[in-house]
């Protein structure tokens, strides 16, 4: 077998194990955020299907897999169908360049925990959370709903606000380790500290910038349920809908593992050159760190008015990055 053979080979293995696993956590994760709430609210929760509710996402799978598909007389049928697909494909695509763990030695051979290490990796990570946004814009133009109009519009102008303020949060990471990739990144924060030491002020932007990317609560306003009904997916049922859902989970664990990775030294830990296996326990942890303080965010604040969220995203998290990345760079050039 030629070492181009292998290559291709191991990418497309470590692909299908990187869907699967998303899928999968997705799943969940769905089941993870009812529990979580029903213990702060001291209920229940799931519990009736499977031992402690665990066949609860199975359960909820079937079903949607087995509901009636309804699609709007008034419909672009093929925009409907092609929003769902754009929202979900790249909240999976972007984990391509994450590194979850070192590399390891498997089978003879050095693999890389991770699919592709990218010179270029947060501008790829840009460059396709930006797409996302399509499928939900797409989504409420192509219903003929005006509610869906409306929820797709509001989350067009919310990526506006939010997405510069993103960007700039990561140029402090960016200088300090002197490179965009990720795996380059997470090497300059073994031999220093974790950059959130350095970069309190561009963690936080960036952890609030991305709630608002994946449009979770109190950044919620594209799918205002007490307002816009579901928002961009109000006409969606069965399989797309739970495309929409997959997508929304998913970059919320992709905002995650990338928001440890830039600030929390992604898979670094102790004994991790010792036991490089160890690597992906720490990588998982941080990340789901990062998920409950996302549910939990959720459960607790209230929805900000569409106005109050426009005027945080250009008068508050936009200056604050902006500061933030002056503050880096003079400290960078001061310091030699």
């Amino acid at each position: 077998m030629s070492n181009v053979t292998g290559i291709v080979i191991e990418a497309l293995i470590k692909s299908a194990l990187l869907a699967f696993v998303l899928a999968t956590a997705f799943a969940y994760l769905t089941l993870a955020e009812r529990k979580i709430a029903a213990f702060m609210q001291v209920r229940k929760g799931p519990n009736r299907v499977g031992p402690w509710g665990l066949l609860q996402p199975a359960a909820d799978g079937i079903k949607l897999l087995f509901k009636e598909e309804l699609v709007p007389a008034g419909a672009d049928k093929v925009l409907f169908f092609l929003a769902p697909i754009l929202t979900m494909v790249p909240a999976m695509v972007i984990m391509a360049v994450v590194p979850i763990g070192p590399d390891v030695e498997l089978f003879g051979r050095v693999v890389r925990l991770g699919i592709s290490d990218l010179n270029v990796g947060l501008l790829y990570i840009l460059s396709v959370a930006s797409v996302a946004v399509y499928g939900i814009v797409l989504a409420g133009w192509s219903s003929a709903n005006k509610y869906s109009l409306m929820g797709g519009l509001r989350a067009s102008a919310q990526m506006i606000s939010y997405e510069i303020a993103l960007g700039l949060a990561i140029i402090g990471p960016i200088l300090l380790a002197g490179t965009m990739s990720l795996q380059g990144i997470i090497a300059a924060q073994q031999h220093a500290t974790w950059y959130v030491v350095w970069q309190p002020v561009g963690a936080l932007v960036f952890f609030l910038a991305g709630l608002a990317e994946v449009n979770r609560a109190p950044f919620d306003m594209p799918e205002a349920e007490q307002e816009l009904t579901a928002g961009y997916f109000t006409e969606y049922s069965g399989m797309k809908f739970s495309l929409f859902f997959m997508g929304e989970y998913i970059k919320m664990m992709a905002v995650s593992a990338i928001a440890a990775t830039l600030f929390f030294g992604g898979y670094l830990g102790p004994f991790v050159e010792q036991m490089p296996w160890l690597g992906i326990l720490y990588f998982s942890a941080k990340t789901a760190a990062f998920l409950f303080v996302m549910i939990w965010l959720r459960l607790t604040l209230p929805r900000l008015r569409y106005d109050q969220l426009m005027a945080f995203g250009w008068k508050v998290l936009l200056p604050l990055s902006l500061a933030n990345v002056v503050v880096t760079a003079t400290a960078i050039v001061l310091g030699g």
